[in-house]
């Protein structure tokens, strides 16, 4: 698994001292408020255990799966949301917790989702954002790190369902998934 890494982008370290930094800023900005955090998997679901555990206040959490890559490196354009919506979401404030912010795409079908069902307020926190693949204009309100345009793997981001379990994020070699 690890041969077939090109580069370490962001260590254990990195990630661990950034997630606690986005905690307790979350914590500030929510300050007398529970938030539902919405993780969107499969990819989120170590940065939101992680991120969740910082946030020093009451949140709820839930989940939605949808996807527009399946097993490609890149989007489709058709975002599929796999598991619908099941709890309340009129009225609450809700932070979607996203692996890696790509062609904005599916993201930003899941708000448009979202927003339909009336939340107080609505915000994203973003492990990666990847600007140079962007197709539709999305705004980051809590973001982990800018990502280059490379193909990465590693703390929950998966290529055909592999390397989710790296501690770190790195670029996966080309001839990986070319």
């Amino acid at each position: 698994m690890r041969d077939d890494i090109h580069e370490v982008l962001f260590s254990e370290e990195d990630i661990r001292r950034r997630v606690k930094e986005l905690g307790a800023q979350i914590t500030l900005d929510y300050a007398g408020k529970s938030p539902l955090l919405i993780g969107i998997l499969k990819g989120c679901f170590v940065f939101l255990a992680d991120v969740s555990r910082c946030i020093d206040m009451d949140c709820e959490i839930r989940f939605l799966t949808a996807s527009s890559y399946g097993f490609s490196s890149v989007t489709s354009g058709k975002v599929r949301i796999d598991k619908d919506i099941d709890f309340e979401i009129e009225g609450r404030h809700v932070i979607v917790i996203e692996d890696i912010l790509d062609s904005g795409v599916t993201l930003t079908a899941l708000c448009d989702y979202i927003r339909e069902r009336k939340p107080a307020s609505l915000k994203i926190c973003a492990l990666l954002d990847k600007p140079a693949r962007r197709q539709v204009n999305v705004s980051i309100d809590y973001l982990g790190f800018e990502c280059p345009d490379e193909f990465v793997v590693g703390y929950g981001l998966d290529y055909a369902e592999r390397y989710r379990n790296l501690p770190f994020i790195a670029s996966l070699k080309p001839e990986i998934y070319s």
